[in-house]
């Protein structure tokens, strides 16, 4: 009898037809139309980003005024940054003093969503008029606040009036005038962070309650242990994008006191701003833009680091 001795190896079920490992894939039309579509935000992006960031990093380390071809300087510029420049030491100083509003606006923000948690009768209404701020012009907004702090005649200090307090000159004192932008960061942060709480809020397990029902908890231990653990993601984003924001911001010091008084108000963003198109020293701005990136991004490493302890997913 004879036996077949040839060995046949066992395919794998549904494994397919073999594919030449040398065969190259065909391109069709959906590699093409995918390239166009991603071509024109791909393109706008290395000419007015990518581009002009590494000509930002040439130019920091040249005079330059815009009149006349950048001349290399070296370090000179950041030699002036760390040695020479005390107003860019209070710039900084003024800075993260204006983000003390942070965990201010955090907190004031989360108070309010809790309460536009409620399930009662017209709180959309609310809901909306708190959102109002996210979707005003900044300077509209920043004109208007100009009126409340206004010293003479403004709401703020009429108000203060009729309790008997004689309120203070908000916007030409030294010592209230970064205290009165702060109100109005806050005041203009609310709309956005309120509606990212709310979101969280509504996304919490309602199961945890109950089971803290059941054990007896109340309402500070469901809020300590339950409430700020499970919206921590949302408290994290907030203050990354915040902080963020906080030292890059501009528009507001600009329009309420132009940096004043005595420089009391004046941002790091401001001043490059002011070197770079009052003074014409594109150079020492560009160098300046650079050590406030650096700043930024070490402070975004460090809270990623720290999250880990507390933000919870």
């Amino acid at each position: 009898m004879a036996v077949n001795t040839s060995t046949n190896e066992e395919k794998p079920l549904n494994s397919g037809p073999e594919v030449p490992l040398n065969k190259k894939k065909k391109w069709n039309k959906e590699y093409t139309w995918g390239y166009l579509f991603i071509a024109p935000p791909l393109i706008g992006f290395v000419l007015f980003a990518f581009l002009p960031i590494l000509y930002s990093v040439y130019v920091s380390f040249t005079n330059y005024d815009l009149y006349n071809d950048p001349v290399w300087i070296g370090a000179d510029n950041y030699t002036r940054l760390f040695f020479e420049d005390a107003l860019f030491r209070k710039t900084i100083l003024n800075t993260f003093y204006a983000a003390v509003g942070i965990p201010l606006g955090m907190i004031v923000s989360l108070g309010i969503a809790m309460a536009l948690n409620q399930k009662i009768r017209g709180i959309s209404i609310f809901r909306t008029a708190f959102f109002l701020p996210a979707v005003s012009s900044v300077v509209a907004v920043t004109l208007l606040f100009r009126w409340i702090f206004n010293a003479d005649f403004g709401l703020l200090n009429i108000g203060l009036g009729f309790i008997g307090i004689d309120g203070p000159n908000w916007l030409t004192s030294e010592t209230w005038a970064m205290p009165a932008l702060i109100i109005q960061g806050i005041w203009g942060g609310l709309g956005i962070n309120m509606i990212l709480y709310l979101a969280a809020l509504q996304g919490v397990n309602r199961a945890l309650y109950e089971a803290a029902d059941i054990d007896g908890g109340n309402g500070w231990q469901k809020f300590r242990y339950i409430t700020i653990p499970s919206i921590s993601p949302t408290t994290f984003f907030i203050l990354i994008t915040s902080t963020i924001g906080a030292l890059q911001d501009f528009q507001r010091f600009m329009i309420m006191t132009e940096g004043g008084p005595n420089y009391s108000t004046i941002t790091v963003v401001y001043y490059i701003y002011n070197n770079a198109f009052s003074y014409m020293e594109m150079g020492y701005a560009s160098a300046m833009a650079w050590l406030l990136g650096i700043i930024i991004l070490i402070i975004t490493l460090i809270n990623f680091k720290v999250a880990q302890k507390w933000v919870h997913y």
